[in-house]
């Protein structure tokens, strides 16, 4: 997939005209003049309407630009949808670009955010990108929240309170995916894997859960992010002749795979992550030259309703861009603005730690909270002053005090002849 060509700094307002930069709030305060201050306590309903400045970090550019357009569509349509319901917040979305560790995009990109005012931010996609924006953020107080972000040392995180993430941990993933390798009757397995905090956890979790289940990795080989030669990780793992082969891997696996079959091992053998499951027979630029019939991975997230799926199509392509054809983590990334837009309401405050205080009891995660599946339904029950408890298109949620996830839901996946997936489980 590619992502947008055009521009998208500040690009998304859903019908709220963009403010200027002289109009702008100072960083780090984005409360509108006719706010009432919040001791950040809530107490209920807004008295006032809110002005959120939301920013996302989504990677346009870099090894995850395919999962550009699925967030983005989530984020964007969220916010559409937030600044409809006309129910006491509206959002305006400040967009700018990811990259990846190798290409730093996200430097300038979060200096630009910072300086916007926003309080809030969605993203960053990588979890080594949000590893080195976090402390920056928690330090100008700006609330962050990943909708991908699946490395397990966050849950850990010295974050103030100001981490959340509605994707859940690499330890659910590899734990899956290990188990479906071992299942499907492989005794012996080989893995390649990228050597960052994402993969070597993925490729840790995988190794023990399959060798619990009686198996045994013959073969491991990783690369730096930024490789382009894959030859001798390849050589590596056709030396033991796996029964399976794992790949945890970026937009890389479109430089692997071919390599892995030249060398005799068949798409068949093929087991993927989150990271590079995509519909490759989807669009002209990631068309492999043979079918991946038979290859298998693992994404987190429920299968999406065609409704939702059919909006975020209708928004994005509205906005002027190509189909999204694959839309791994945007339901992450549409709860995540929606779980902001209401902790701000009920905390009727856009600073980032009184909107940090309210996420876990807008998610249910007070336990005491009346259930609901929109932003306007669970909007009327904060503004009548009830507790919201929002379920959403990726799963009930519920952060824990760390900031994760309680519920969450790994897919399983297969390739068919013409290299798109399609859902087994």
């Amino acid at each position: 997939m590619t992502s947008s060509t055009r521009s998208r700094s500040a690009k998304i307002l859903a019908g709220v005209a963009l403010l200027s930069v002289s109009a702008i709030v100072v960083a780090g305060c984005s409360s509108t003049p006719s706010e009432e201050p919040s001791d950040g306590g809530g107490g209920g309903g807004s008295s006032a309407d809110l002005t959120l400045e939301l920013g996302s970090l989504l990677p346009q550019t870099g090894s995850l630009s395919f999962l550009g357009p699925p967030m983005e569509s989530g984020v964007g349509l969220a916010v559409k949808e937030v600044n409809d319901a006309a129910a006491g917040v509206t959002i305006n979305l400040t967009a700018e670009d990811e990259g990846d560790t190798d290409t730093k995009a996200y430097e300038t990109s979060i200096s630009k955010l910072q300086g916007a005012g926003v309080t809030a931010i969605v993203g960053a996609a990588a979890s080594g990108v949000s590893r080195l924006i976090l402390d920056g953020n928690v330090s100008a107080g700006i609330l962050q929240i990943s909708a991908s972000n699946t490395g397990p040392d966050f849950t850990d995180w010295d974050d103030n309170g100001l981490y959340f993430r509605t994707a859940p941990s690499d330890l659910l993933q590899g734990e899956v995916l290990g188990n479906l390798i071992a299942e499907d009757g492989h005794k012996t397995l080989g893995v390649i894997y990228q050597n960052d905090a994402y993969g070597t956890g993925l490729f840790d979790n995988i190794k023990s859960t399959f060798e619990n289940a009686g198996g045994e990795v013959v073969a491991d080989a990783s690369y730096n992010v930024g490789d382009g030669q894959f030859d001798a990780q390849v050589e590596t793992i056709k030396a033991q002749n796996p029964d399976a082969v794992a790949i945890v891997s970026f937009d890389q696996f479109k430089t692997i795979a071919p390599l892995l079959v030249n060398a005799g091992i068949s798409p068949d053998k093929f087991y993927l992550v989150d990271g590079n499951l995509s519909d490759y027979g989807s669009s002209p630029d990631t068309n492999f030259p043979f079918s991946l019939e038979g290859a298998q991975g693992t994404k987190p997230g429920p299968a999406l309703e065609d409704d939702f799926t059919d909006r975020l199509q209708t928004f994005w392509t509205g906005e002027g861009n190509p189909e999204v054809n694959d839309f791994t983590y945007a339901a992450e990334a549409y709860d995540a603005v929606v779980l902001v837009a209401l902790a701000s309401l009920a905390a009727g405050s856009t600073e980032g730690a009184d909107i940090a205080a309210k996420m876990a009891e807008v998610s249910g995660g007070s336990g005491d909270g009346e259930k609901c599946t929109s932003f306007a339904d669970c909007a009327k029950i904060i503004n009548d002053g009830g507790t919201a408890d929002y379920d959403g298109y990726s799963g009930e949620i519920t952060f824990d005090e760390n900031g994760d996830p309680q519920g969450a839901s790994i897919g399983t996946y297969v390739y068919g002849a013409d290299n798109l997936i399609s859902r087994t489980n």
